[in-house]
């Protein structure tokens, strides 16, 4: 019999990816909620060229070209706003 290395026969062999899956699937347990909806409003009818507030997805210029920096406390204070307001087509029926 073959003698193998230590960490080919050991249950963790990376440690790193090991750590990394554990957070993973911690970050995933957490954001339950948050994966129900995608990361941005947008659906591609975007009116902030022309509106203050987006017609396609309720969000302001300002929030449509700093999505991308927003973390996500800041992005759920948005989704809950333009949800509870519901006037963008995002939200409409039809």
């Amino acid at each position: 019999m073959p003698i193998q290395p230590p960490e080919a026969t050991s249950p963790i062999a990376d440690p790193v990816a090991t750590t990394t899956g554990e957070a993973t699937a911690a970050a995933q347990a957490t954001d339950i909620g948050l994966s129900d909806r995608p990361d941005s409003p947008c659906i591609g009818i975007c009116s902030t060229l022309f509106d203050e507030i987006c017609q396609g997805c309720g969000r302001t210029a300002g929030e449509v070209s700093n999505w991308v920096f927003y973390n996500e406390a800041e992005k759920q204070v948005i989704w809950e706003r333009i949800t509870r307001e519901g006037t963008a087509r995002r939200f409409r029926q039809g």
